[in-house]
């Protein structure tokens, strides 16, 4: 997708399942072995009753919709802000949405509203602002 073809309130989404075996592997990569993700007992004396995916798992859902949808190849990420408003749950389906909100057309930079939803949509988990630059 060109630039000039992207226009202010496009949205795109991806959505993903998150396995057991996806957390694992996250937590293998990253070197984050905290047992609320990894470990059903202890989860089950939590805050949450039971294991939950990291949310930087789950965040990188958005970086999927901006490479590979809106704006697509050729993307630059440059900032994100995060806020973590609900867990997520091994088996919950997400949907990561980025929906653009401005355009600055001398630098080719947008400036993007991003949301990951559950349980189709009605519960938010993360809510955030992505800046990128369409190379």
């Amino acid at each position: 997708m060109n630039y000039e073809d992207i226009k202010i309130g496009d949205k795109a989404t991806i959505e993903k399942i998150f396995t057991s075996k996806d957390v694992e592997i996250f937590a293998d990569v990253t070197t984050d072995k905290n047992p609320i993700h990894l470990d059903e007992e202890f989860a089950k004396n939590s805050l949450f009753k039971q294991r939950i995916v990291h949310g930087m798992l789950t965040s990188s859902l958005i970086s999927a919709v901006l490479g590979t949808k809106l704006p697509g190849e050729n993307t630059l990420y440059l900032s994100q802000t995060l806020k973590f408003l609900n867990p997520v749950y091994l088996g919950d389906s997400c949907v990561a949405e980025v929906e653009v909100m401005s355009k600055r057309a001398d630098k080719k930079m947008l400036t993007l509203k991003t949301t990951i939803t559950t349980n189709n949509g009605e519960v938010e988990v993360v809510v955030g602002e992505a800046i990128v630059k369409k190379m």
